[in-house]
Parts: C-alpha cells; structure tokens; sequence
C-alpha cells in the first residue's frame, strides 16, 4: 500500500517532510536567479550570493526543530531530507551554478493521491535538489508509490526576459514549474501561472494526472513566486485569501461558492540583510494538520484571532527568519499522507 496518500491540504495530516536549513546559501549569479528573484537590483552582480549567515541558520535550526517534536506529539510521522553540499558546483552544457538549500520541499515535490513528482524548477540552483530526498522516495516507490520526475528543463537565458512586466518572465519555451504553484482542492487542482510556472507546466501537469482532476491555471493572481501566501484552504468550503492580491475578477471559479476569510494586515517580523525573500503576507502560509487545526507564526495574533473566529484553532510555532529565507510553515514543509479520500468539493 503506498505511503504517499494526499488529496487535498486539510483532511488529518499523518506523514509529514519537514525541510532542513543546513548548508543554505545564496545562489551564484545567473540570469534565472535575476530575472526571478531580483531583478530590483538592476544587474546579477548585485545578488548577495553566498552562505546564510551562521545566526540565521543556528536559529532556524532550532526553530525547525520545535516544529518537529510539536507535531510528533501530535501524533504525525515526521520525515526530513538529507544534507547535501550546495556549495558543490551544477553544471549541464548551457550553465553552471551552485545550489540553494532544503528547507523547503514543498517546492521540489508534488504530492497528488499516490503520487509524487518532482517537478520541473524554474531556477538552476534547485535542478537536483530532488537528490536530497532520494532515500525517501525510495522507500516510498517500494511501498507502491507512483514516482514521477517532469521533463528537466534546460533552463537557458532564452527561458527569461527581466524586461517584461512581473509575472510574464518566465517564458513558455518548455514545461517549468515549483511544486509550490500548485494548491489541491481534491478532484481541482489550482496551479499558478505566474514567474514561477508557466503555462506549459500547467498543461504538462494536467497530461500527467489525466481526467480525474482538472487542474486550473489561475492567472493574474500573483505574479511572484508561488501561491501559498496568496490562497490557504482551510478546510472543505472554507478559504483564507489575500485581499492584496484576489479580488472578485481574478477568483478562481471553482471557488466563487466557498466562505472567504479575508487575511487581516500582518505584523512585520523583520528580515536579514538588503532587502527580505519575500513579504510580510508570509505570515498566511499556513499548515493545515485537519480541519479546524493550523500551525501558525505566534507573531501574528491579529490573523489567529482571525482564525479563531471562524472555527479554526491555532498551533502556534515560530520560524524567525522567514521572511529572509523566502518559507514559512506551509513551505517547509510537504504532506506525505493524509486521512480521506478523492472528492469533489465545488
């Protein structure tokens, strides 16, 4: 029976990979690297690459240690990837590069039912992060897993325009996308179309799970990096939204009938170094561990009052530097296996 069982992002959480900070740096300079992540800079030579400074990865360490045993009491199985040497140099015969890091598998694998897959990444620095899992897939392909790897992209400088308006620099020259475009709403699958996922990954990916789902491209939503910090179902009929970014035109459809929490304003938790990863609407990446139960940053009481109001209670934990490592608790982590089954929610 296999050990990867997942359909949605809310029915009771029993397997759980939570990622690792260990060895995590700053990419080399690349076009990709640029044109996704820091194109404000007006030129690669500017990105700040290198090791995470040493505070950082002692504290995150430990902050994601906590999360560990706190969800381990709960009673879930938790699973972490190993430690790989991304200082070690990548190179196919377009480009070189180093790696980035593991803290957040959310973005390298996609788990859909019994499968997983590890997807087709838009940046260099992460093309063999899969390797740092590869035991674990192993041991779930044994179980009976259905294990699949997208089409690796080439990735050249043709793939990127930082000319372009935010959200169209990715090119569609190949299937590309990060596990973490994609949200699953059982037999709908959501999958943003944005700077990290073109429009032939969503298409790759609908070829690919076949006629039981329909996977919905969802465009001018946001036009940055993944979908977890823009839309958080919370349980069947019940969604947390970015009032920032979803509004009533660009509404997924399949989600016109579901009860809107509108996320409220976030506290600022501050970042390290130039300019933070991402913004302060990390705050929203929650993880579901079943319905009417999230984990959530206990520096934002705002939003767990929020939640709390309509049925859904609060596991508080802290990653202290998300905001400059780009992941907060959705992102760090990837949903092996959930209690359900594959229903239609709309």
């Amino acid at each position: 029976m296999s050990l990867v069982d997942v359909h949605n992002e809310w029915d009771p959480l029993e397997e759980v990979v939570i990622g690792s900070i260990e060895g995590a740096r700053v990419p080399l300079p690349g076009t990709d690297l640029f044109t996704v992540d820091y194109a404000e800079f007006g030129s690669p030579e500017r990105i700040p690459s290198g090791p995470v400074p040493q505070h950082v990865v002692e504290q995150t360490r430990e902050d994601l240690e906590e999360l560990c045993q706190a969800l381990t009491r709960l009673g879930v199985k938790v699973r972490r990837p190993e430690d790989t040497d991304h200082a070690a140099t990548v190179a196919t015969p377009d480009w070189q590069t180093d790696g980035h890091y593991n803290y957040c598998p959310r973005d390298v694998l996609l788990t859909v039912g019994d499968t997983v897959i590890e997807t087709p990444m838009v940046l260099r620095s992460r093309f063999l992060e899969p390797f740092a899992y590869k035991k674990l897939l192993l041991e779930y392909f044994d179980s009976g897993t259905r294990w699949l790897s997208a089409p690796k992209p080439r990735l050249g400088d043709d793939m990127y325009d930082v000319s372009r308006e935010p959200g169209r620099r990715l090119l569609d020259i190949e299937p590309a996308f990060d596990a973490a475009n994609v949200l699953r709403f059982g037999t709908d699958i959501l999958y943003l179309v944005s700077d990290s996922g073109n429009d032939r990954g969503w298409k790759w990916l609908q070829s690919t799970l076949g006629d039981a789902y329909t996977v919905h491209p969802c465009r001018d939503l946001y036009a940055s990096t993944h979908v977890d910090s823009t839309i958080v179902p919370l349980r069947p009929g019940l969604v947390l939204l970015n009032p920032e970014r979803v509004n009533d035109k660009n509404m997924p459809d399949f989600l016109r009938g579901w009860d809107k929490v509108w996320c409220p304003e976030l506290e600022d938790i501050g970042y390290v170094g130039e300019r933070p990863y991402c913004s302060t609407w990390i705050g929203m990446n929650l993880l579901v561990l079943k319905p009417g139960l999230v984990v959530a940053d206990d520096r934002q009481p705002e939003l767990i009052r929020t939640l709390e109001k309509h049925g859904v209670d609060v596991l508080p934990q802290r990653l202290t530097h998300a905001r400059s490592l780009g992941g907060s608790f959705h992102c760090v982590s990837l949903d092996i296996r959930r209690t359900g089954s594959l229903e239609t929610y709309r």
